[in-house]
Protein backbone atom coordinates (compact mmCIF):
# COMPACT_ATOMS: atom_id res chain seq x y z
CA UNK A 1 0.00 0.00 0.00
CA UNK A 2 1.01 3.90 -0.66
CA UNK A 3 2.59 4.92 2.66
CA UNK A 4 0.55 8.50 2.84
CA UNK A 5 2.08 10.66 5.30
CA UNK A 6 -0.76 12.12 6.30
CA UNK A 7 -1.94 8.71 7.24
CA UNK A 8 1.45 8.03 9.11
CA UNK A 9 1.42 10.80 11.11
CA UNK A 10 -2.24 10.36 12.20
CA UNK A 11 -1.85 7.11 13.67
CA UNK A 12 1.84 7.77 15.29
CA UNK A 13 0.83 11.28 16.78
CA UNK A 14 -2.87 10.10 17.66
CA UNK A 15 -1.92 6.60 19.14
CA UNK A 16 0.84 9.03 21.49
CA UNK A 17 -1.97 11.40 22.31
CA UNK A 18 -4.20 8.53 23.17
CA UNK A 19 -2.04 6.88 25.07
CA UNK A 20 -1.11 9.93 27.41
CA UNK A 21 -4.62 10.68 27.92
CA UNK A 22 -4.89 6.46 29.33
CA UNK A 23 -2.05 6.83 31.45
CA UNK A 24 -3.80 10.09 32.74
CA UNK A 25 -6.98 8.67 33.59
CA UNK A 26 -5.22 5.79 34.63
CA UNK A 27 -3.03 8.14 37.06
CA UNK A 28 -5.69 10.12 38.54
CA UNK A 29 -7.65 7.00 39.06
CA UNK A 30 -4.97 5.26 41.52
CA UNK A 31 -3.14 7.94 42.85
CA UNK A 32 -0.21 7.30 40.75
CA UNK A 33 -0.11 11.22 39.51
CA UNK A 34 0.37 14.67 41.32
CA UNK A 35 -2.32 16.94 41.67
CA UNK A 36 0.57 19.40 40.07
CA UNK A 37 -0.91 22.17 38.28
CA UNK A 38 2.16 22.99 36.09
CA UNK A 39 2.10 19.25 34.94
CA UNK A 40 -1.29 19.19 34.23
CA UNK A 41 -1.34 22.05 31.97
CA UNK A 42 2.24 20.85 29.69
CA UNK A 43 0.40 17.32 29.66
CA UNK A 44 -3.19 17.96 28.73
CA UNK A 45 -1.96 20.33 26.33
CA UNK A 46 0.28 17.87 24.73
CA UNK A 47 -2.09 15.13 24.59
CA UNK A 48 -4.52 17.44 23.45
CA UNK A 49 -2.34 18.51 20.58
CA UNK A 50 -1.29 15.17 19.17
CA UNK A 51 -4.52 13.72 18.88
CA UNK A 52 -5.83 17.08 17.35
CA UNK A 53 -3.23 17.40 14.77
CA UNK A 54 -3.06 13.47 14.50
CA UNK A 55 -6.77 13.61 13.63
CA UNK A 56 -6.54 16.72 11.37
CA UNK A 57 -4.05 15.12 9.36
CA UNK A 58 -6.04 12.00 8.31
CA UNK A 59 -8.39 14.01 6.37
CA UNK A 60 -5.63 15.32 4.29
CA UNK A 61 -5.91 11.46 3.18
CA UNK A 62 -9.74 12.20 2.18
CA UNK A 63 -10.70 12.60 -1.28
CA UNK A 64 -13.29 15.11 0.20
CA UNK A 65 -12.77 16.21 3.76
CA UNK A 66 -15.41 18.36 3.62
CA UNK A 67 -17.49 15.14 3.53
CA UNK A 68 -15.86 13.40 6.63
CA UNK A 69 -18.47 13.78 9.18
CA UNK A 70 -21.07 11.72 6.63
CA UNK A 71 -18.63 8.11 8.06
CA UNK A 72 -19.90 8.86 11.46
CA UNK A 73 -23.11 7.41 10.07
CA UNK A 74 -21.60 4.56 9.55
CA UNK A 75 -20.95 2.88 12.87
CA UNK A 76 -22.97 -0.52 13.11
CA UNK A 77 -20.59 -1.54 9.84
CA UNK A 78 -17.53 0.47 9.69
CA UNK A 79 -14.78 0.90 12.36
CA UNK A 80 -13.57 4.16 10.54
CA UNK A 81 -17.13 5.09 11.79
CA UNK A 82 -16.79 4.00 15.32
CA UNK A 83 -13.22 5.33 15.38
CA UNK A 84 -14.51 8.88 14.74
CA UNK A 85 -17.62 8.65 17.10
CA UNK A 86 -14.78 7.48 20.14
CA UNK A 87 -12.68 9.96 18.69
CA UNK A 88 -15.19 13.06 19.17
CA UNK A 89 -16.69 11.05 22.33
CA UNK A 90 -12.84 11.30 23.82
CA UNK A 91 -13.06 15.16 24.06
CA UNK A 92 -16.55 15.49 26.31
CA UNK A 93 -15.14 14.03 29.73
CA UNK A 94 -10.98 14.64 28.77
CA UNK A 95 -12.52 18.40 28.89
CA UNK A 96 -13.50 19.03 32.54
CA UNK A 97 -10.96 16.62 33.67
CA UNK A 98 -7.85 18.47 31.97
CA UNK A 99 -9.62 21.59 34.06
CA UNK A 100 -9.95 20.10 37.04
CA UNK A 101 -6.62 19.35 36.94
CA UNK A 102 -4.91 22.22 35.57
CA UNK A 103 -6.55 24.99 36.77
CA UNK A 104 -7.68 23.65 40.44
CA UNK A 105 -5.07 21.06 41.35
CA UNK A 106 -7.80 18.43 41.25
CA UNK A 107 -7.46 14.92 39.42
CA UNK A 108 -9.55 13.11 42.56
CA UNK A 109 -13.17 12.48 43.06
CA UNK A 110 -15.02 13.13 40.16
CA UNK A 111 -12.30 14.42 38.12
CA UNK A 112 -11.06 11.21 38.33
CA UNK A 113 -14.21 9.43 37.15
CA UNK A 114 -14.10 11.61 34.60
CA UNK A 115 -10.23 10.40 33.69
CA UNK A 116 -11.53 7.20 33.70
CA UNK A 117 -13.89 7.46 31.24
CA UNK A 118 -11.49 9.45 29.11
CA UNK A 119 -8.98 6.86 29.42
CA UNK A 120 -11.40 3.78 28.34
CA UNK A 121 -12.53 6.20 25.43
CA UNK A 122 -8.79 6.93 24.54
CA UNK A 123 -7.84 3.23 24.98
CA UNK A 124 -11.40 2.13 22.58
CA UNK A 125 -10.29 4.68 20.05
CA UNK A 126 -6.88 3.03 19.33
CA UNK A 127 -8.58 -0.27 19.43
CA UNK A 128 -11.05 1.14 16.77
CA UNK A 129 -8.32 2.30 14.46
CA UNK A 130 -6.04 -0.95 14.78
CA UNK A 131 -9.52 -2.87 13.98
CA UNK A 132 -9.70 -1.06 10.60
CA UNK A 133 -6.66 -2.65 9.15
CA UNK A 134 -6.90 -5.51 10.75
CA UNK A 135 -10.32 -6.45 9.51
CA UNK A 136 -9.63 -5.73 6.06
CA UNK A 137 -9.43 -9.71 4.66
CA UNK A 138 -7.90 -8.46 0.97
CA UNK A 139 -4.59 -7.09 2.62
CA UNK A 140 -2.95 -10.31 4.04
CA UNK A 141 -0.26 -8.27 6.51
CA UNK A 142 -3.41 -6.36 8.05
CA UNK A 143 -5.51 -9.06 8.59
CA UNK A 144 -2.95 -10.28 11.12
CA UNK A 145 -4.00 -11.11 15.17
CA UNK A 146 -0.52 -9.09 15.73
CA UNK A 147 -2.47 -5.76 14.13
CA UNK A 148 -4.71 -4.63 17.45
CA UNK A 149 -1.70 -5.73 20.02
CA UNK A 150 0.83 -3.81 18.43
CA UNK A 151 -1.37 -0.50 18.14
CA UNK A 152 -2.46 -0.54 21.40
CA UNK A 153 1.25 -0.93 23.25
CA UNK A 154 2.68 1.10 20.67
CA UNK A 155 0.40 3.45 22.16
CA UNK A 156 1.06 2.87 25.50
CA UNK A 157 4.47 3.13 25.24
CA UNK A 158 4.29 6.52 23.29
CA UNK A 159 2.21 7.86 25.80
CA UNK A 160 4.14 7.02 28.66
CA UNK A 161 7.70 8.26 27.71
CA UNK A 162 6.31 11.52 26.81
CA UNK A 163 4.56 11.68 30.44
CA UNK A 164 8.09 10.12 31.59
CA UNK A 165 9.55 13.67 30.12
CA UNK A 166 6.74 15.93 32.03
CA UNK A 167 8.16 14.05 35.15
CA UNK A 168 11.17 14.18 35.01
CA UNK A 169 10.76 17.72 33.85
CA UNK A 170 8.89 19.29 36.54
CA UNK A 171 10.84 16.62 39.26
CA UNK A 172 8.09 14.37 39.96
CA UNK A 173 9.88 11.16 39.13
CA UNK A 174 7.14 8.38 39.28
CA UNK A 175 9.39 5.64 38.52
CA UNK A 176 6.19 3.22 38.06
CA UNK A 177 5.46 5.55 34.76
CA UNK A 178 8.88 4.72 33.51
CA UNK A 179 9.01 1.18 34.21
CA UNK A 180 5.46 1.31 32.35
CA UNK A 181 7.31 2.75 29.48
CA UNK A 182 10.07 0.18 29.77
CA UNK A 183 7.82 -2.75 29.92
CA UNK A 184 5.91 -1.53 26.88
CA UNK A 185 8.90 -1.25 24.84
CA UNK A 186 9.86 -4.30 25.55
CA UNK A 187 6.13 -5.86 24.49
CA UNK A 188 5.86 -3.96 21.97
CA UNK A 189 9.35 -5.25 20.30
CA UNK A 190 8.39 -9.27 20.89
CA UNK A 191 5.07 -8.43 19.10
CA UNK A 192 6.74 -6.60 16.09
CA UNK A 193 8.84 -9.39 15.61
CA UNK A 194 6.64 -11.82 16.16
CA UNK A 195 3.84 -9.56 13.27
CA UNK A 196 7.07 -9.66 10.55
CA UNK A 197 7.84 -13.28 10.90
CA UNK A 198 4.08 -13.98 10.69
CA UNK A 199 3.68 -12.07 7.62
CA UNK A 200 7.13 -13.23 6.02
CA UNK A 201 6.17 -17.10 6.61
CA UNK A 202 2.18 -17.45 6.47
CA UNK A 203 1.61 -18.49 2.94
CA UNK A 204 -0.86 -16.26 0.53
CA UNK A 205 -4.04 -17.03 0.64
CA UNK A 206 -5.09 -15.70 -2.67
CA UNK A 207 -2.62 -16.45 -5.67
CA UNK A 208 -3.38 -16.31 -9.38
CA UNK A 209 -3.23 -19.95 -9.34
CA UNK A 210 -6.05 -20.08 -6.65
CA UNK A 211 -7.91 -16.87 -8.41
CA UNK A 212 -7.80 -18.65 -12.10
CA UNK A 213 -8.03 -22.22 -11.10
CA UNK A 214 -5.41 -23.45 -12.91
CA UNK A 215 -3.22 -24.11 -10.34
CA UNK A 216 -3.24 -28.14 -11.39
CA UNK A 217 -1.72 -26.73 -14.23
CA UNK A 218 1.13 -25.28 -13.12
CA UNK A 219 2.12 -21.68 -12.34
CA UNK A 220 0.30 -18.83 -13.76
CA UNK A 221 1.87 -15.80 -14.78
CA UNK A 222 0.69 -12.70 -16.68
CA UNK A 223 0.75 -12.70 -20.44
CA UNK A 224 0.23 -9.13 -21.12
CA UNK A 225 -0.28 -6.15 -18.87
CA UNK A 226 -4.28 -4.86 -18.49
CA UNK A 227 -2.84 -1.44 -18.95
CA UNK A 228 -0.71 0.58 -20.53
CA UNK A 229 0.00 3.18 -17.89
CA UNK A 230 0.40 3.50 -14.12
CA UNK A 231 -3.52 3.82 -12.89
CA UNK A 232 -4.96 4.42 -9.62
CA UNK A 233 -4.89 1.09 -8.05
CA UNK A 234 -0.84 0.35 -8.72
CA UNK A 235 -0.38 3.58 -6.86
CA UNK A 236 -2.56 3.16 -3.80
CA UNK A 237 -2.57 -0.69 -3.69
CA UNK A 238 0.79 -1.51 -5.68
CA UNK A 239 3.73 -0.03 -3.52
CA UNK A 240 6.63 -1.95 -3.57
CA UNK A 241 9.54 -2.32 -0.89
CA UNK A 242 12.95 -4.19 -1.94
CA UNK A 243 13.49 -7.01 0.65
CA UNK A 244 17.13 -5.48 1.47
CA UNK A 245 15.68 -2.03 2.30
CA UNK A 246 12.76 -3.61 4.20
CA UNK A 247 15.25 -5.34 6.48
CA UNK A 248 17.30 -2.61 6.88
CA UNK A 249 14.28 -0.63 8.14
CA UNK A 250 13.06 -3.01 10.59
CA UNK A 251 16.50 -3.28 12.14
CA UNK A 252 16.11 0.27 12.51
CA UNK A 253 12.68 0.48 13.44
CA UNK A 254 13.52 -2.21 16.23
CA UNK A 255 16.53 -0.43 17.71
CA UNK A 256 15.38 3.02 17.67
CA UNK A 257 11.44 2.43 18.23
CA UNK A 258 11.49 -0.30 21.36
CA UNK A 259 15.31 -1.64 22.27
CA UNK A 260 16.51 2.05 22.94
CA UNK A 261 14.01 3.80 24.46
CA UNK A 262 13.28 0.57 26.61
CA UNK A 263 16.55 0.85 27.94
CA UNK A 264 16.66 4.65 28.24
CA UNK A 265 13.37 4.62 29.99
CA UNK A 266 14.88 1.86 32.90
CA UNK A 267 17.82 4.21 32.93
CA UNK A 268 15.19 7.48 34.30
CA UNK A 269 13.88 5.37 37.15
CA UNK A 270 17.83 5.47 38.53
CA UNK A 271 18.91 9.06 37.33
CA UNK A 272 18.06 12.25 38.86
CA UNK A 273 17.75 16.12 38.05
CA UNK A 274 18.78 17.05 34.23
CA UNK A 275 20.12 13.57 33.64
CA UNK A 276 16.78 11.67 33.70
CA UNK A 277 14.75 14.92 31.97
CA UNK A 278 17.46 14.16 29.05
CA UNK A 279 17.77 10.88 29.01
CA UNK A 280 13.64 10.93 29.19
CA UNK A 281 13.81 12.79 26.11
CA UNK A 282 16.11 11.47 24.26
CA UNK A 283 13.81 7.70 25.03
CA UNK A 284 10.63 9.69 23.88
CA UNK A 285 12.49 11.20 20.64
CA UNK A 286 13.96 7.81 19.63
CA UNK A 287 10.77 6.22 19.64
CA UNK A 288 8.75 8.84 17.87
CA UNK A 289 11.48 8.09 15.13
CA UNK A 290 11.40 4.59 15.40
CA UNK A 291 7.85 4.00 15.10
CA UNK A 292 7.48 6.74 12.02
CA UNK A 293 9.78 3.97 10.56
CA UNK A 294 7.81 0.93 11.96
CA UNK A 295 4.16 2.65 10.47
CA UNK A 296 5.89 3.42 7.01
CA UNK A 297 6.85 -0.13 7.16
CA UNK A 298 2.97 -0.83 8.12
CA UNK A 299 1.86 0.78 5.22
CA UNK A 300 4.50 -0.45 2.42
CA UNK A 301 4.81 -3.94 3.21
CA UNK A 302 1.25 -4.50 3.09
CA UNK A 303 0.20 -6.14 -0.22
CA UNK A 304 -3.56 -6.16 -1.41
CA UNK A 305 -5.00 -8.74 -3.41
CA UNK A 306 -6.16 -6.71 -6.17
CA UNK A 307 -2.53 -6.65 -7.79
CA UNK A 308 -2.39 -10.11 -8.26
CA UNK A 309 -4.80 -8.85 -11.56
CA UNK A 310 -1.33 -6.66 -12.48
CA UNK A 311 0.85 -10.01 -12.21
CA UNK A 312 1.90 -8.94 -8.83
CA UNK A 313 2.76 -11.93 -6.19
CA UNK A 314 1.62 -11.43 -2.70
CA UNK A 315 3.77 -14.32 -1.37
Amino acid sequence: MHPAPSVILFTVLSGTGYGMLFLLGYGAATRLLPPDMRFGIAAFAMAIVFITVGLLASLFHLGHPERAWRALSQWRSSWLSREGLLAVATYLPTAPFAIAWSFFGLNAGIPAVSGAIAGLLAAATVFATSKIYATLKPIQQWHNSWVTPGYLVIALMSGALWLNVLLQWRGLSRPTIAFIAAGAAAVGLAIKICYWRSIDTTPARSTPESATGLGAIGRVRLLESPHTQDNYLLREMGYRVARKHSWRLRRIALSFGFFVPCVLAGLTAAFTGKLATWTALAAALSAGLGILVERWLFFAEARHTVTLYYGHRNS
